[in-house]
Formats: C-alpha cells, structure tokens, sequence
C-alpha cells in the first residue's frame, strides 16, 4: 500500500503522530481555556494597580491572540474579571504590599 499510495500513507501516518501528541499533552490542553482568562485578569489588575498605568494602555498590554469574550474592570473595588474561551477568572488588588490576586 505504502508504494502504491505514498500520500495517503504519509497523511494516515502524520495522523496517527497528531493523535499521539494529543494523547500525550492532553492535561496541558484541558487547562489552556482556563489560562487565557486567569492570565488576562491577573495581568490587567497588576498593570492598573500595582504599576498605576492608564486603563487604555493596560488593555494593550493584555491583549492576545486568543481574544477574551467579555472584559470587566470596577474601579471603585479594584477588581477584574475576564471571561474566555468558557472559563472566568477575577483578580483583585488586595493592597500595596500583597498587589493583586487571582480570587477562587
């Protein structure tokens, strides 16, 4: 089959190395979604709160390829909540000696 098919049997090959990969890294991808959120809250706070930069200039500095459903930033309580890819995560500035961190 291999010589007579050389294509299908590199294509059945590369995916049976894919499935292999997948197999392998599977717990690292299941905790990708919850990343991208937890990373774009506890970033945006430390930016914002810690450093004191402006708002606009925080939400650049977040800003990744995998975008970020919904976005909120509540001045008055120094909280940020993220959502993306189904998973939300929130950080709060606790003060200046502890900075900000991610809430359960």
């Amino acid at each position: 089959m291999i010589r007579r098919r050389p294509f299908l049997s590199l294509l059945i090959l590369l995916l049976l190395a894919l499935l292999g990969w997948t197999w392998h890294e599977r717990v690292n991808l299941q905790a990708f979604p919850g990343i991208i959120a937890a990373f774009t809250a506890k970033e945006y706070c430390s930016c914002r709160y810690v450093a004191g930069n402006r708002a606009e200039y925080c939400q650049g500095y977040v800003k990744q390829y995998v975008p970020t459903s919904a976005f909120t930033d509540d001045p008055q309580k120094r909280r940020v909540t993220a959502s993306g890819l189904g998973r939300t995560h929130s950080a709060q500035w606790l003060g200046e000696r502890q900075g900000c961190r991610l809430l359960p």
